[in-house]
C-alpha cells in the first residue's frame, strides 16, 4: 500500500472507532437500577416484572453460570432532550468480539411488552417517552458463561449448571438514557463501506483514488470536537462516491436477515427458547424501522417455542410473516443432521416441519435451509424431491479441510438419480456482516461466473447475538447499486432460487454424498445419545406398526397427538449438535434422560397394541416388525421351536463355534481368526490377521475436539490382545463364548454368540469406558478383495472406494454408516458388519504379495473434553454382527434384524398383516395411519439394493383404492395407483390406502 494510501485508511480508522462511533450517542444520563436474581430456573416473564428489586449499582457484578437476574431500570427524559431521539445504552459487561456465546438480555415494558434483545453488537433500547416523561424498562438477563475463544477447547465444567462455578461472571458496564444522533450514524457507516471497499479495490484503480480522496475531504471538514454539527458536512463531500452506481456485470448478492441458532450447543434447550425469543423480538422491531428488510428463520420447533412460551413475541412474528417480510425457511422440524437419522426421521422432519408451518401460517417451505450440518447424505435429494421441495440451500461444504468443492449453484444427484437445485453461498458464512471483504469475497470466488450472476448472503449475528442490526441493513442500502462492489438487495430465498435456476439453465451436477472434510468425530462422540436416538426411532415406528395394526382391526384408538409429542421430541435430538454429540455436558445429559423417556413411551405404546392384537391366552405369539424374514411378517405367528443348536468344541487354541452355515474359530484371547462359509468353502478371515480385535488409539485433534478426528489419529494404536477372563458354553441352542478385556482405566465384556440357524456371529459389547483423549475401534481384517465398500444411508446404501487416487478420496478416511458395512469381491462372495448403535468406520487394502486384505474398522467410542469433559464416561452396550458370505440383501436383511427384534407375547390369537410385500430387494419402511387423521393407512416402501425390481403390495383389510402420494402424504398429480410395484433403484415410494 502506498504511504498516502496507508495514511488515510489509518486516519479514517481512527477517526471512525475513536471519535464518530463514540458521537452517535451524544448526551448521556445514567439510569437507576435494581435487581432480582433468581435462584434457580427462569421464571415467566408475568412474574419477573412482578419480583421485589434491590438497588444495584453499574459496576457491580452480577450472574452466576447460567442464571438469571431480572433488571428494573428508572429515569426521567431531560426537558431539554425534547424532539431528540432518544434511546437506552446497556452494556451487560459484554466482550464485543462474541455476540452469542456469553450473556444476554430481552428487554420488556412495565405492561409485558417485549422490545427488543440486548447482545454485545445490539446493545441500545428505543425510547418511547416524550421530555419530561419517566421510563422504566425491565430486563431479563442470562448470564450464560463464555465457554468459546476465551480458553478455546479447554476442558470446562461450567457446561453443566450442576457442576458450574455459582461465583458471578459479569460486571454491569453501564445502563444510560442517550441521544441518538441519525447523522452520525449514518456518517459512520459512510465510512464503513466506503473504507472497507477501498481495501478490496486494485491498488491504484481510479475508483479507490477517488473514494480515498473522498474519504480525506470529509475527514478535512469534520470537526472532532463538533462531530454532531459537522457530520452532515462531511457526509456532502462522501454524496458523490456513494452515488455511483454500480457496473451491469456487477455480482448480484440476494440478502435475506438471518441469526443461526443453534437448538442446542453450548448452552442447554431452555437456554434456545430464550434466545429465540430475544431474536425474533428483535428482527419483528427491525421489520418495523426498515422498510425493505426481509428475516429469514428456519426451525418449525423454534416457532413452535415461542408460541408457547412466549405467545407475545409470536403474534408479533406471525404478523410479520403475514405481511410477507419474516419468512419461514426450510420445512423442517429442526435443522437437523443429515447423515445418522433414518429416513423415517427425515420424513419426519419434513412432514412435521411443513404442517407446522402451513397450519400456523398457511404457508409452505418451497426449499430446504440447511446451512450448518456436518455433511449430507446422498440419499436427502430424492427425500427433498419426494416431499415437495424445489432448492436446498447450505453453506458447510466450504469449512473442508483439504479440497475445494468446485461449484456454488448446481444440481446435486443422489443414489437413486435425482436432482436438486442447490447453492453455496460464495462468501463463505451463513453470518455475514456486509463487509466489503465479504461482498468482494462472494463475487470474487462464485464460481460459476462464466454462465451465472447471483449468489445468497444470510445477513446477521447468530446462536443468540441478536440476528441482523442497524448496521447491516444500513450497509444494505448504501450497497445496493455502489461502483466497485456487488449489488445488495434483500430477497426472498425462493426468487434467489427462481432466478438462479432461470439464468444457469445447464448447471454442473455433483453426484454422490456432499462429504464434509471435517468434524468426522460426530459420528462417534456422545455414543449414549446416538444409541437412544437410534432404539427410539426404531421404536416409533414400531409403534405406528401394531397401533395402526390394532386401529384397522381391532377399531383401537390410534393416538396421533402422542405420536406427534415423540416424533418431536425425536426430531428435536436430530439437531446437528446434539445427535452429533457436540453439545455440552448439560444438553447430553438432558438429552439421555429425553430419549430414554421417549423410548419407554414408544415401547408402552406398542406393548399395549400387541396385546391388544393376540388377546388373552398361552400361545406363545412372536410379533416380527420387519418385512424381511419368514413368518408373520409385520404380524404375528406362533413360536417355532428350532430343533438344530449351534455346537460349540474347545481346542488347544481357543474354540470352534458351527452350525449348518458358518465355521467360526475363536482364540484363547477371544480373537476371530477364522470365518468359512460352508455353502463355498471361503475363508473370511485372513490368515495372522485375527478379527474382533479392539484397538485404542490416542486421539487429540488440532482444534475441535468433540467434533473432528485428524488424520494422524492411525499413527499410534494400542492392540489389546489381552483377556483376563475366557469362557465358553452352549446357551439355548447358541454357541456362547464370554471374553473380558481390562486396559487402562476400562473394561469391555464381550459375548460372542452364534445361533443355530446364522451366519451371523454376533458380538455384544459391554463396555465401562473411563478414558481420556481415545478412540475405540473394533478392527476386522477380511480376507476380501473390496474395490468398494457398500454402507447403508437412508433407504439404500452409498458405495464408496477402497482406493486413495485422488485427495477426494484420502479425506474420506473416517465415514459413515447406518446398519451395515458391507466389503464384497467382484463375484458376489462378502463379509458385512452390522450394528445396532454406531455410525461411524474406516476402511483400507492391504496387498502383500498375492494376498489382498480389505480391513474394516468400526468406530465404538471417543473420549473428548471439549465441551464435555467426560464425553463418553461409563456404561455403554454396543451391539455388533460379523455377516460371513453376504452380500447387499443378506447385509440389509441382517441389518433390520439386528434394529428390529422380534417381540414374544402370549396370547390368544394369531395376527395377519396390514400389508405384505413381494419383489426382490423390495422393503416396507413403515406402516401408520395418515397425518390427516382420516384413517386411511400409509405405507412407505423402498428398492433396497440398487437394482430395479418388481413386486406386489397385498392389503389385508378393506379398502376402497390405493395410490402414490408424496413423501408428506401430499396428493400427486397423475399419481400411479394399484398394487403394482415397479421401483427403481433405490427409489422410496408413498402408498396411500383408503379405507371406507
Amino acid at each position: 500500500m502506498h504511504e498516502e494510501t496507508s495514511l488515510t485508511v489509518g486516519r479514517v480508522n481512527r477517526v471512525l472507532t475513536e471519535r464518530v462511533r463514540p458521537a452517535i450517542h451524544s448526551a448521556r444520563m445514567p439510569l437507576e437500577i435494581a435487581v432480582h436474581q433468581l435462584p434457580g430456573e427462569p421464571i415467566a416473564p408475568a412474574e419477573g416484572l412482578a419480583l421485589d428489586f434491590t438497588p444495584f449499582t453499574a459496576g457491580s457484578m452480577w450472574g452466576p453460570a447460567w442464571g438469571t437476574t431480572w433488571f428494573r431500570v428508572r429515569g426521567e427524559v431531560p426537558a431539554e432532550w425534547g424532539g431528540k431521539k432518544v434511546e437506552a445504552l446497556i452494556d451487560l459487561g459484554f466482550d464485543i468480539n462474541m455476540p452469542g456465546f456469553q450473556c444476554e438480555a430481552l428487554v420488556y415494558r412495565p405492561d409485558g411488552t417485549p422490545v427488543k434483545s440486548i447482545n454485545p453488537r445490539n446493545q441500545w433500547v428505543p425510547i418511547d417517552a416524550v421530555a419530561g416523561h419517566t421510563v422504566e424498562l425491565f430486563l431479563e438477563g442470562a448470564a450464560n458463561p463464555v465457554l468459546l475463544d476465551y480458553h478455546p477447547f479447554l476442558p470446562t465444567q461450567e457446561g453443566d449448571i450442576r457442576t458450574s462455578s455459582p461465583e458471578p461472571l459479569y460486571r454491569v458496564r453501564h445502563m444510560d438514557l442517550a441521544v441518538f444522533e441519525p447523522e452520525v450514524f449514518d456518517l459512520s457507516l459512510d465510512l464503513e463501506v466506503l473504507i472497507e471497499l477501498q481495501a478490496e479495490l486494485p491498488e491504484t484503480s481510479p475508483r479507490r483514488m477517488r473514494i480515498l480522496q473522498a474519504l480525506d475531504n470529509a475527514l478535512d471538514v469534520l470537526d472532532l470536537q463538533r462531530i454532531v454539527d459537522t457530520a452532515g458536512d462531511a457526509r456532502a463531500q462522501l454524496a458523490d462516491v456513494l452515488a455511483s452506481p454500480a457496473d451491469a456485470s456487477a455480482h448480484r448478492i440476494a440478502a435475506i436477515g438471518h441469526a443461526h441458532i443453534d437448538s442446542a450447543w453450548l448452552w442447554p434447550v431452555r437456554e434456545t427458547i430464550r434466545k429465540v425469543a430475544r431474536t425474533t423480538s428483535s428482527m419483528t422491531a427491525l421489520i418495523d424501522e426498515q422498510s425493505e428488510f426481509l428475516y429469514g428463520m428456519s426451525s418449525a420447533q423454534q416457532y413452535a417455542w415461542i408460541k408457547e412460551h412466549r405467545p407475545e413475541v409470536f403474534e408479533r412474528v406471525k404478523a410479520a410473516v403475514a405481511d410477507g417480510r419474516f419468512l419461514p425457511l426450510g420445512g423442517m422440524w429442526v435443522e437437523s443432521d443429515t447423515v445418522m437419522p433414518t429416513g423415517e426421521s427425515l420424513v419426519r422432519q419434513f412432514s412435521h416441519g411443513q404442517r407446522f408451518f402451513e397450519r400456523e401460517f398457511g404457508i409452505r417451505s418451497k426449499g430446504v435451509w440447511l446451512p450448518d450440518s456436518f455433511g449430507y447424505s446422498p440419499a436427502l435429494p430424492q427425500l427433498m424431491r419426494r416431499a415437495g421441495f424445489e432448492w436446498f440451500f447450505t453453506q458447510k461444504i466450504s469449512w473442508n479441510q483439504r479440497n475445494v468443492f468446485p461449484h456454488h449453484s448446481f444440481l446435486w444427484e443422489g443414489i437413486d438419480g435425482s436432482r436438486m437445485f442447490t447453492h453455496f453461498p460464495s462468501m463463505d458464512t451463513y453470518n455475514s456482516q456486509l463487509s466489503g471483504m465479504e461482498v468482494a469475497k462472494a463475487s470474487r470466488q462464485f464460481k460459476e461466473n462464466r454462465v451465472a450472476t447471483m449468489s445468497i448472503a444470510p445477513v446477521g449475528w447468530g446462536d443468540g447475538g441478536g440476528g441482523t442490526t442497524r448496521e447491516m441493513t444500513g450497509k444494505a442500502l448504501r450497497l445496493a447499486d455502489l461502483e466497485g462492489s456487488a449489488k445488495v438487495e434483500w430477497k426472498h430465498p425462493d426468487a434467489f432460487f427462481d432466478d438462479a435456476k432461470a439464468e444457469l439453465t445447464d448447471p454442473a451436477v455433483w453426484v454422490g454424498e456432499l462429504y464434509l472434510e471435517l468434524h468426522r468425530g460426530t459420528l462417534t462422540s456422545q455414543h449414549a445419545t446416538k444409541a437412544l436416538h437410534r432404539w427410539a426411532e426404531q421404536a416409533l415406528i414400531e409403534a405406528e406398526l401394531w397401533a395402526a395394526t390394532a386401529a384397522v382391526q381391532l377399531g383401537a384408538e390410534y393416538r396421533y397427538d402422542e405420536f406427534d409429542r415423540l416424533w418431536q421430541l425425536v426430531l428435536l435430538h436430530e439437531f446437528h449438535d446434539i445427535l452429533p454429540g457436540t453439545s455440552i455436558a448439560w444438553v447430553h445429559r438432558e438429552a439421555v434422560e429425553v430419549l430414554s423417556q421417549v423410548l419407554a413411551d414408544a415401547e408402552q405404546l406398542s406393548a399395549a397394541a400387541r396385546q391388544a392384537l393376540a388377546g388373552d391366552g398361552d400361545r406363545a405369539l412372536v410379533f416380527t416388525p420387519t418385512s424381511v424374514g419368514d413368518g408373520r411378517a409385520l404380524g404375528a405367528a406362533e413360536l417355532a421351536h428350532p430343533q438344530a443348536s449351534a455346537s460349540l468344541a474347545e481346542t488347544a487354541d481357543g474354540y470352534v463355534l458351527e452350525n449348518d452355515l458358518v465355521v467360526v474359530t475363536v482364540s484363547a484371547s477371544g480373537l476371530i481368526t477364522s470365518a468359512i462359509d460352508r455353502a463355498t468353502g471361503r475363508e473370511t478371515i485372513p490368515a495372522g490377521k485375527p478379527a474382533n480385535l479392539f484397538q485404542l488409539h490416542q486421539d487429540f485433534p488440532n482444534m475441535w475436539d468433540a467434533w473432528d478426528i485428524d488424520r494422524y489419529y492411525k499413527n499410534r494404536v494400542d492392540d489389546l490382545t489381552g483377556a483376563s477372563s475366557v469362557s465358553a458354553s452352549v446357551v439355548d441352542g447358541a454357541a456362547v463364548v464370554k471374553v473380558v478385556r481390562e486396559f487402562s482405566q476400562s473394561t469391555i465384556a464381550q459375548t460372542i454368540v452364534l445361533a443355530a440357524d446364522s451366519r451371523t456371529v454376533m458380538l455384544r459389547n459391554d463396555i465401562d469406558w473411563h478414558e481420556t483423549e481415545k478412540l475405540l475401534k473394533l478392527t476386522f481384517p477380511l480376507d476380501i478383495f473390496a474395490r468398494e465398500t457398500l454402507a447403508e444411508t437412508q433407504f439404500g446404501f452409498q458405495r464408496r472406494v477402497t482406493h486413495v487416487n485422488t485427495s477426494w478420496e484420502a479425506a474420506k478416511f473416517e465415514t459413515s454408516m447406518h446398519r451395515f458395512v458391507l466389503a464384497q469381491e467382484d463375484d458376489g462372495f462378502g463379509a458385512a458388519l452390522i450394528n445396532d448403535s454406531i455410525y461411524g468406520y474406516d476402511t483400507s487394502r492391504d496387498v502383500d504379495g498375492d494376498d489382498v486384505t480389505t480391513t474394516v474398522r468400526l468406530s465404538l467410542l471417543r473420549a473428548p473434553r471439549f465441551p464435555d469433559p467426560d464425553t463418553d464416561h461409563g456404561h455403554h452396550q454396543i451391539e455388533v454382527g460379523l455377516v460371513i458370505g453376504a452380500d447387499a440383501e443378506i447385509a440389509t436383511a441382517e441389518g433390520i434384524r439386528l434394529n428390529a427384534l422380534t417381540t414374544l407375547v402370549r396370547g390368544a390369537n394369531e395376527v395377519g398383516p396390514l400389508v405384505s410385500v413381494t419383489g426382490t430387494g423390495i422393503i416396507v419402511s413403515s406402516v401408520k395411519l395418515a397425518d390427516d387423521r382420516s384413517g386411511d393407512v400409509i405405507v412407505r416402501v423402498y428398492e433396497s439394493l440398487g437394482r430395479r425390481t418388481q413386486g406386489e403390495l397385498s392389503i389385508g383389510f378393506e379398502h376402497t383404492g390405493v395410490r402414490e402420494v408424496s413423501l408428506i402424504e401430499d396428493d400427486l398429480e397423475n399419481a400411479r395407483t394399484g398394487t403394482a410395484l415397479a421401483l427403481k433403484p433405490f427409489e422410496v415410494r408413498t402408498l396411500r390406502i383408503t379405507r371406507p
